[in-house]
């Protein structure tokens, strides 16, 4: 069973990034990389010996920081909204 299905994916991308259909804005792949970070952290609660999605925890995690050190230094209203919305960094 996957943790994010079509429609999940789609309307997380209607919601930050405009359009269900523009899979390629920054703030609609930051918003999905939130939810599989939030989704694998529930996972890794129950699990506290899964050592491997640990790891690819840890890389989504990198990701997402790069995505937003990019936004911030391209749109830096977007990325004060979007940390805003999302709820993350304070």
């Amino acid at each position: 069973m996957p943790y994010l299905t079509k429609e999940k994916v789609s309307s997380v991308f209607a919601q930050y990034g405009g359009n269900a259909k523009n899979t390629g804005s920054t703030e609609g792949q930051i918003a999905l990389l939130t939810e599989r970070i939030n989704s694998i952290s529930l996972h890794l609660q129950q699990n506290k010996k899964d050592f491997s999605t640990h790891r690819g925890l840890m890389q989504l995690v990198g990701q997402r920081k790069r995505l937003l050190t990019y936004l911030s230094k391209h749109n830096l209203q977007g990325y004060r909204a979007l940390i805003e919305k999302l709820g993350i960094r304070k």
